[in-house]
């Protein structure tokens, strides 16, 4: 808060300067008027705490101040107290009340008076002034959870829309597989179902990342990576949904090899998330240019599509979690609002900066991500044996350990597929009973297992003599590097995330 400002009235510059004297102090600023005039003059730009105004003035009187100031919205509740040197007799008073004094001082004017009103005055709009800015605090969080809850309703809304979008294909395709399994469109079917599957598990990997980066939990593998190949990953990811829009994607690369700091998985999801967003926003048909920009010390990745645009009042929301360009519901490609929050949160760890450029709706957009370049030299390359080729896999007992009843007949079934014999349990209990009596060659062993969960059931399985040097694999919904390194320590041999891909 800054100074309490107190208004003095009176036409005698004598007057005004002893009530100076007498209120000057840190927390006050002054201001002076010679008239009534002057005064309502000043209240027009100032905010006052209380007005000293005297009752006998040429011109406007100070009773005529004081009624004009009740009259006016923005000075009615400014206390007044009337300095007057003439009688205060009861209804002399009478009209000051009426004119909306709260109180009357005579001259000549007693300074511990003076100052104790001032005091109770000068408190009562410090106590006013906090209770207004605690009030505008609360209206202001009131507005800002009301959003939140809007936003929150409407990203559950939009999740829903999302997950059905894959789900409907799956369920149509597995119908038609189980009616006519024969079906010539059989091999195409299937290829929907993968795409629609891998959209699932893409989905669900954001939304997880989105909870990983707002708990501080992300982790990054840093080291030194070529921006050409961080490009052409992440040109490869986003291809199919490009060429499903029939765009005309167009890359520029620099002459020399740049390289940064930094994990090339997630930097590759950076530039593929925009790619995929330019691919999403822009008509079929349209064109696409992905250009790196080495400026000496910086790299600078661009992202420029031909698409719909984006609002200039949207612009500096556009990184905001859950925000989207127009309306979401009138766009068939949809998403949840969350891949250009993951881009700003992943080029910040990075070190870097990102940026969004539009003329407007219907004029496309530029995306710019900024990166710190490192100095490095490419590892050389070493000749290297061509692979052997595959042998045959021998037959192997598998034990699969989930509760998940669907869950451990699936793998039981991808492991047949491929093969293979396999024994289910859905308990720790039941999973050391089983691997007793069938001694698997390999185990698939769920970590959150109801009871004795996968860690207590590897560590058991460790114990005995016979399985210390079979492989255990940990599969589960828990994929962060946390996870597997509490899965290495209970004697895990590898661990893999949910859903287990055959290949």
């Amino acid at each position: 808060m800054g100074a309490v400002k107190f208004l003095l009235v009176d036409d005698l510059e004598e007057n005004l300067i002893s009530l100076e004297a007498l209120l000057r102090r840190d927390e006050l600023e002054l201001l002076k008027a010679r008239s009534g005039d002057e005064a309502l003059e000043l209240l027009l730009h100032h905010e006052v705490a209380l007005a000293l105004v005297d009752v006998q003035m040429p011109g406007l009187s100070g009773f005529e101040v004081a009624e004009l100031m009740r009259g006016n919205e923005r000075t009615r509740r400014v206390p007044i107290i009337f300095v007057t040197a003439g009688s205060a007799d009861s209804q002399r008073r009478f009209r000051g009340y009426e004119a909306g004094a709260v109180d009357f001082i005579q001259k000549p004017i007693e300074a511990d008076i003076l100052r104790s009103k001032a005091d109770v005055f000068l408190e009562l709009y410090k106590q006013r002034q906090q209770i207004a800015e605690q009030r505008d605090r609360l209206e202001l969080q009131s507005n800002s959870l009301q959003e939140a809850d809007r936003r929150k309703d409407e990203f559950l809304a939009t999740l829903a829309h999302e997950l059905r979008n894959p789900l409907a294909p799956l369920r149509h395709g597995l119908d038609i597989l189980r009616s006519n399994p024969d079906s010539k469109a059989a091999s195409n079917i299937r290829d929907m179902m993968d795409r629609q599957l891998t959209h699932l598990v893409r989905l669900i990997d954001d939304l997880l990342d989105v909870s990983r980066i707002s708990q501080g939990k992300i982790e990054l593998r840093k080291e030194q990576v070529n921006i050409q190949d961080i490009v052409e990953s992440a040109v490869e990811a986003s291809r199919p949904l490009i060429e499903e829009g029939e765009h005309l994607l167009e890359v520029e690369l620099p002459t020399r090899q740049l390289w940064v700091d930094g994990d090339h998985t997630r930097l590759s999801q950076v530039i593929s998330n925009l790619l995929n967003n330019a691919a999403k926003y822009t008509p079929r048909g349209g064109k696409i240019e992905l250009s790196i920009e080495d400026t000496g010390d910086d790299v600078n990745i661009k992202v420029h599509d031909n698409g719909l645009g984006i609002p200039a009042e949207m612009l500096s929301s556009v990184f905001q979690l859950f925000i989207q360009v127009g309306d979401h519901r009138e766009q068939s490609q949809g998403g949840l609002g969350i891949g250009l929050a993951l881009v700003h949160q992943l080029v910040a760890l990075h070190g870097g900066t990102v940026d969004a450029k539009s003329a407007g709706v219907g004029k496309g957009s530029l995306f710019t991500i900024r990166l710190p370049l490192i100095d490095a030299r490419e590892p050389p390359t070493t000749s290297k044996e061509p692979d052997p080729e595959p042998a045959t896999a021998p037959l192997m007992k598998a034990l699969v350990v989930d509760d998940n009843v669907l869950i451990a007949d699936a793998l039981g079934w991808m492991l047949e597929e491929i093969g293979h014999e396999y024994r289910l349990a859905h308990n720790g209990v039941r999973a050391l009973e089983v691997a007793d009596e069938y001694l698997p060659d390999i185990i698939l062993l769920d970590i959150g297992l109801p009871g004795m969960d996968g860690y207590e059931v590897c560590r058991a399985l460790r114990r005995d003599e016979r399985f210390r040097t079979t492989p255990i694999i940990a599969q589960t919904g828990w994929g962060q590097m946390k996870d597997k390194e509490l899965a290495a320590q209970a004697g895990f041999d590898h661990h893999l995330t949910k859903p287990v891909m055959m290949t």
